[in-house]
């Protein structure tokens, strides 16, 4: 690198990025179809290659995915989801408590069916109000002791906390997955006291919601005026807080994250990262990107923190929607907020990397086991040492990508590889003449 610099990192990572090729963009990719100019400069001027998020053939879901990337093996670590979208949502977990990750959703009581598992993804305007609600109303009358609380997250989700005595994480979903399948009972997932009173106690907790939401006037007038509604809350991930050395132990590292997206921003709060609010960013198709590139640059420029993580949540959505318009819209407009942080940070020594934690294909609407592009580029351009200069890749797509210089690998490698390219210039020159 011609500036010799201990190097900051903003890490961009975008949700459901990969993708496959499909036969009406002319066979490409949405990520190769879209116009990308910015993203294919970084390609350009730095250095490429192929991620598999935690392992090889493993289509993972989100908070593995993040958590196997910073470098904490979810094999290890991961104890359910559900914390983490709790403690995003805004609710401080104590040891013993337990968190789950919730979907409003749409169920037939006479058939048992859950007809649609997101009730609605504008329901945020219309439906926060009953977390509220439900915090207020719900008494389990078998669980006197203990307490139940629901905080509003994005869209369709909420994140619900249970504390109290003797509760387990070692149980099932009350969530079928996909639509037109039946309500699931919740069941131990172990022999132990705690796991079968837990189960007990949420699957009575399902049926007092669906009896709350069937009675509440909000969706009484809903149905009538034939608009969408909801009426049972799907509890999934059943977890409690992990426990990890934090981020800045770890690396060294003083880390804030931009994550509206709640799972995502529980995960990062039991990191330790600082969690930045940004104005307009939503984690939905409504989102501010713009207001996300600015608010990192000022973070950054504070020179308070040496790792910027952003988080991009739209993407996967347009995925798990099969809108295939929609995901190279979004691709475009993630461009142009790649284009702000080019332009604002190359004076400031920083490393701008970008990857995905899974590639959720339009055509399947589900995470799949796709490997994601991943480039690391140093601002400004130019930056690059000459031995890796020699890549010559162009354009950032999972096919291009896979003729990088750093190959294929796994997430867990990525932290490394974020390290090492925060070397100086001579280093990083001798560590390579010596390879």
């Amino acid at each position: 690198m011609t500036k010799s610099c201990k190097r900051r990192t903003v890490f961009v990572l975008i949700d459901g990025l990969g993708d496959v090729n499909i036969a009406c963009i002319e066979n490409q990719t949405p990520l190769a179809y879209a116009k990308t100019p910015n993203l294919d400069s970084l390609a350009a001027n730095g250095v490429c290659g192929l991620m598999d998020p935690v392992q090889v053939g493993l289509a993972c879901g989100s908070d593995t995915a993040h958590l196997s990337i910073f470098g904490f093996d979810p094999r290890v670590y991961y104890r359910g989801r559900g914390a983490f979208e709790t403690m995003g949502s805004g609710l401080h977990m104590d040891v013993g408590d337990i968190g789950f990750k919730c979907n409003f959703a749409l169920y037939d009581p006479d058939t048992g069916i859950v007809l649609k598992r997101r009730a609605d993804r504008e329901f945020g305007t219309w439906g926060r109000s009953l977390c509220d609600y439900l915090s207020e109303h719900i008494e389990l009358c078998d669980f006197p002791r203990h307490k139940v609380t629901f905080q509003y997250a994005t869209e369709h989700r909420c994140g619900v906390r249970i504390q109290g005595p003797g509760l387990s994480d070692e149980i099932s979903d009350t969530d079928p997955l996909k639509d037109n399948l039946p309500l699931k009972t919740s069941v131990p997932l172990t022999f132990s006291t705690e796991a079968q009173q837990t189960a007990i106690l949420v699957n009575q907790l399902s049926k007092a919601i669906h009896e709350a939401l069937e009675a509440h006037p909000l969706i009484i007038e809903r149905r009538k005026r034939g608009l969408t509604y909801t009426n049972i809350v799907l509890f999934r991930g059943c977890g409690r807080r992990i426990e990890v050395t934090s981020f800045r132990e770890k690396y060294g590292l003083r880390a804030f994250a931009i994550a509206p997206t709640k799972i995502i921003a529980g995960l990062t709060l039991c990191l330790g990262m600082q969690l930045v609010h940004v104005s307009g960013a939503t984690g939905d198709y409504n989102t501010d990107l713009l207001s996300k590139a600015r608010t990192c640059v000022e973070w950054m420029k504070k020179e308070d923190y040496d790792f910027g993580f952003v988080h991009i949540k739209a993407v996967d959505d347009t995925g798990h929607d099969g809108w295939l318009q929609g995901k190279c819209m979004f691709l475009e407009k993630i461009d142009e907020m790649i284009h702000v942080l080019i332009q604002e940070l190359e004076d400031y020594c920083v490393n701008l990397v970008v990857t995905g934690d899974h590639s959720t294909p339009v055509t399947r609407k589900d995470h799949s086991l796709q490997p994601v592009p991943f480039v690391l580029c140093p601002l400004p351009f130019g930056s690059l040492s000459a031995v890796w200069q020699q890549e010559k890749v162009t354009s950032f797509s999972e096919i291009d990508a896979g003729f990088g210089l750093l190959g294929r690998f796994t997430g867990d490698q990525v932290m490394s590889i974020i390290q090492y390219f925060a070397t100086d210039r001579n280093r990083s020159q001798q560590t390579h003449s010596n390879e």
